[in-house]
């Protein structure tokens, strides 16, 4: 019984892993780059990822207070232990952005790997999981001049480049008693990120002592993080109606951090270029302090007809801190926030004739304040997301769509204001793998 449903998990990581590498060539910001070109993504730890599930996406991302005996919601570990089946799922997602800055427009996109999630109920009280997603992701190319009497080089360009990114991978488990459950993640996050600050003469008068000098930060950075999770759920009688309260909780917690400068001059002496290692800074240790963060939320349903929720999560920044790169402190907000309402809406769950009455439709909003702030400005951001689950036949296997449209930042006080477009695919696989056999 185990190897068809292997080879369902095979097909499965292969098709993601495919759309992975299909990513790395189709940017339109940069044919070799699987990133987006993001301005904003140069400050702190670069833009923070929405690992959710495909399900989760479609209701504006209302995680607090929700849970399903046969989808994952890896964001409040406490929905573990309402588990019944066996879950696999495995997500991706393809994202446009435009991007405005002061008159001028341009457009990138990507797409890529969005999650990996395996959970398994341990009893009817109790279940585990196992993940894998993105924490966070940079990717930018920035370019601007200085005239006259700005630079001793004459007219100078200054460009700004960095990539990288942290990951998470995650165990969590969770246990419930009576209407009330328990659970957490427990983790590593991992990555590398890195920037670059070049500055070269253009000033054809100087040509013979022109050169380019490059600066160059390598932040790696790896931790244990952990995230606990609540969730209370009654039932009214015989009613149908049922009341969900759910919360989520990460204490500040320091990751260690190794740091690495260079510099790197670049001479041209009209005939000749010579490139030179100037400096190098050695690598500085510290540590890399991620804030605190905390939800609430709470959903009112109807059987498996419907069910409609709002969630409210903050983060205070003012606890974050770089130990051995400053630079990765600036334009840091004191706290961000979010506020999410949605829903879900299935017509009938157990429809034998219409295919169409099984799927379940979803549709959100959100509103809240980045953590980035600028010339005395949070940015806001804001979006919809619609999104459907549909079922396989005579399985309890979904196939999760979502759609996402939003808006980051303004265009006022010269900043930058982006408007982007996110589609997203997710496969579901329940199944019941660990069955006390009856008969020998």
């Amino acid at each position: 019984m185990f190897l068809p449903r292997a080879k369902y998990l095979l097909t499965v990581l292969s098709f993601f892993g495919a759309s992975v590498l299909f990513a790395q060539t189709n940017s339109s910001s940069n044919p070799t780059s699987d990133r987006e070109n993001n301005p904003y993504s140069k400050y702190g730890i670069g833009e923070l990822q929405n690992g959710n599930s495909t399900v989760l996406k479609g209701m504006a991302n209302m995680t607090s207070a929700f849970q399903n005996p046969y989808e994952l919601n890896t964001d409040n570990p406490a929905s573990y232990a309402y588990l019944r089946r066996t879950t696999f799922e495995a997500g991706m997602s393809a994202n446009t952005r435009t991007v405005n800055a002061m008159g001028s427009s341009y457009n990138t996109g990507t797409a890529t790997l969005s999650y990996l999630t395996l959970a398994v109920p341990v009893n009817n009280n109790a279940g585990l999981a196992f993940g894998f997603k993105p924490y966070s992701r940079s990717f930018y190319s920035l370019v601007d001049t200085l005239f006259g009497n700005s630079s001793p080089l004459g007219e100078t360009v200054r460009s700004y480049s960095g990539d990288g990114g942290l990951n998470y991978a995650y165990v969590g488990g969770a246990y419930r008693y009576k209407e009330l459950s328990m659970g957490f993640n427990f983790g590593y996050i991992f990555g590398t990120l890195q920037s670059n600050t070049a500055v070269q003469s253009i000033d054809s008068l100087l040509i013979n002592r022109s050169y380019i000098a490059e600066f160059t930060n390598y932040n790696r950075v790896g931790g244990i993080y952990w995230k606990g999770g609540l969730m209370w759920e009654h039932k009214f009688d015989s009613s149908g109606y049922s009341l969900r309260l759910g919360g989520t909780f990460t204490m500040g917690q320091k990751l260690n951090e190794r740091l690495n400068s260079y510099q790197v001059s670049i001479y041209n002496f009209g005939d000749t270029i010579v490139n030179d290692t100037s400096s190098s800074s050695g690598e500085a240790r510290g540590k890399l302090n991620l804030p605190m963060s905390f939800s609430a939320g709470a959903m009112i349903l109807k059987d498996n007809k419907w069910g409609l929720g709002i969630d409210f999560t903050s983060t205070q920044w003012s606890g974050y801190k770089s130990e051995v790169d400053p630079s990765m402190n600036f334009a840091i907000a004191k706290s961000a926030y979010k506020v999410s309402i949605g829903g879900e809406y299935t017509p009938d769950f157990n429809s034998i004739r219409n295919y169409f009455s099984r799927v379940t439709y979803r549709a959100g909003v959100y509103y809240g304040k980045e953590y980035l702030t600028f010339q005395n400005t949070q940015l806001p951001v804001y979006g919809a997301t619609v999104g459907a689950s549909l079922p396989f036949r005579r399985s309890l296997s979904h196939l999760h769509t979502s759609l996402e449209v939003g808006r980051l930042g303004v265009t006022t006080n010269n900043l930058i204001q982006e408007t982007y477009v996110r589609f997203s695919l997710g496969l579901s696989f329940n199944d019941l793998w660990f069955i006390k056999r009856k008969y020998d």
